[in-house]
């Protein structure tokens, strides 16, 4: 459920802002409520599970996920979505961590790394079908569908938790630091209203000052609170491992620039280059196939020669990649796909493939097993902090030059000033933005081709940013790593 929501919900944003009007930053908020709640709270989630145990806090997760989802198919407004998508982010943080925790209290060191491949290629199997669903439910007019099948998903789970699920006997019951999950959340929150909204207020509004000051003060208090107390949410000592720290690192720079291209490739495919929502969920297919054939392989690599290796070659495809989807420009619709977009996608889903189980095994290699529910939470906030800072960061970085970029190309058209502050105000809807009304056809014909160049503009500045943020991560990280198993 929780990877069938994300991808479905990107193809289907499109016709999201166009039912609900939304702006630009309002579809960030639409993402990121759920993105920044599962962050913030995940390590809760697996600290829970460690407490109270793993198949309960799953099962509550579910559940809380579930009924949120129906608020979401149920909501009449932007505002109410981005609530129940901050609930649906709630129990994803309680769901999210007992799978990974179960799995690696089963499974032997040995075995673990390609156990913990299967389990993401199956998490992609319903990845993959997220975007074609999102795309038939969209170009249906039935966008709210795509939270309504979570019902029977979560039904069905809940049935086969209960029934078929041994659980083996946790290691020891741990205190859960509530103090910790708050100052987490205010943390994350807070510099993320701060960054989504500088596109909008400018660095020196004092709502955003006040936002991103508060944020990184409780992230400070945060991490003083958690090198105080006896059980810690985010035992900062898993840090002095090497391999920990490097697969961490590398884990954030490579979901930042995959999370944050995903969301703007379906607004490009379908707002830009004229897709349906159907052939833009399809599109994106070669990316989920590689990803399940690659990662059971690629978690046997782990096991057998260690992480540098798959981790190595998958950062630097998945920057080679960046930088093509960069520079993809306006084509004649999806019969170019194969020469356009095809190649570069093809470049990230093998790259996943190659990282997905990789980070995950090392980070769970890293730890004993009294602390694997806290791993996998570590393991699965650094992915969601990751959709967090992608969208937040670059998300205001594409508003701008999208901006700048419109208003250069309208100048060149030399319209005039009612024309201009027209196009200023609808610069923040993207690619959804609309020529002034009362220009003759042909004008509004090469404005509407101006907002297109515009979004290819901040399309192209996102994936330049994110190859180079990969590319140097990955540098970082492999020179960190080593071609063995043990710990350091």
């Amino acid at each position: 459920m929780a990877f069938i929501d994300a991808t479905a919900l990107n193809v289907a944003l499109p016709a999201i802002q166009s039912q609900t009007h939304a702006t630009g930053t309002e579809l960030f908020w639409i993402v990121n409520s759920y993105a920044v709640v599962t962050a913030a709270l995940i390590l809760f989630g697996g600290a829970l599970g460690d407490g109270f145990g793993r198949k309960r806090i799953f099962a509550i997760g579910i559940s809380v996920f579930v009924a949120a989802s129906l608020g979401c198919g149920l909501s009449q407004s932007t505002n109410f979505l981005v609530v129940a998508r901050a609930l649906q982010g709630l129990g994803a943080a309680l769901m999210i961590p007992g799978s990974l925790a179960l799995i690696s209290a089963t499974f032997p060191m040995s075995k673990r790394g390609r156990a913990i491949g299967i389990w993401s290629a199956s998490s992609v199997v319903m990845t993959a079908l997220g975007p074609i669903i999102g795309g038939l439910l969209a170009d249906s007019g039935w966008w709210r569908a795509i939270f309504f099948i979570n019902l029977p998903i979560g039904v069905l789970s809940l049935a086969a938790l209960l029934t078929k699920v041994t659980v083996p006997v946790q290691p020891r019951v741990r205190s859960v630091d509530y103090a910790g999950a708050v100052l987490g959340i205010l943390a994350v929150a807070g510099i993320n209203f701060a960054l989504l909204e500088v596109s909008s207020r400018g660095w020196r509004d004092p709502v955003v000052i006040s936002l991103l000051v508060s944020g990184i003060v409780c992230l400070g208090m945060f991490l003083w609170h958690e090198s105080k107390i006896r059980s810690p949410l985010l035992p900062l000592d898993l840090f002095r491992n090497r391999k920990f720290r490097a697969a961490c690192q590398l884990t954030v720079c490579f979901y930042s620039g995959l999370y944050a291209m995903l969301f703007f490739l379906a607004l490009n495919l379908i707002q830009v280059q004229d897709y349906s929502a159907t052939v833009a969920g399809t599109a994106q297919l070669p990316v989920m196939v590689l990803v399940i054939l690659l990662s059971p392989i690629a978690g046997s690599l782990v096991d057998r020669y260690g992480p540098r290796l798959p981790l190595t070659l998958g950062g630097f495809v998945a920057g080679i990649g960046f930088v093509l989807l960069g520079r993809s420009s306006l084509t004649g619709g999806p019969m170019e796909y194969w020469t356009s977009f095809f190649p570069p996608l093809l470049l990230l889903g093998a790259a996943m493939g190659l990282c997905a189980a990789p980070l995950s095994t090392t980070i769970m290699n890293s730890v004993p097993p009294e602390n694997f529910g806290i791993a996998s939470g570590i393991n699965s906030m650094l992915s969601r902090l990751s959709s967090v800072l992608g969208i937040a960061v670059l998300g205001p970085i594409a508003i701008m030059t999208f901006r700048s970029s419109l208003m250069q190309n309208a100048k060149v058209l030399l319209l005039d000033e009612r024309c201009m502050s027209a196009l200023r105000q609808e610069s923040w809807r993207l690619a959804d933005a609309v020529p002034p009304t009362g220009m003759s056809p042909d004008m509004t014909i090469a404005v509407q081709n101006s907002i297109r160049l515009a979004y290819l503009d901040a399309f192209r500045i996102v994936s330049f940013i994110a190859a180079a943020v990969v590319i140097t991560s990955t540098l970082l990280a492999a020179m960190r790593l080593k071609n063995h198993t043990t710990s350091d």
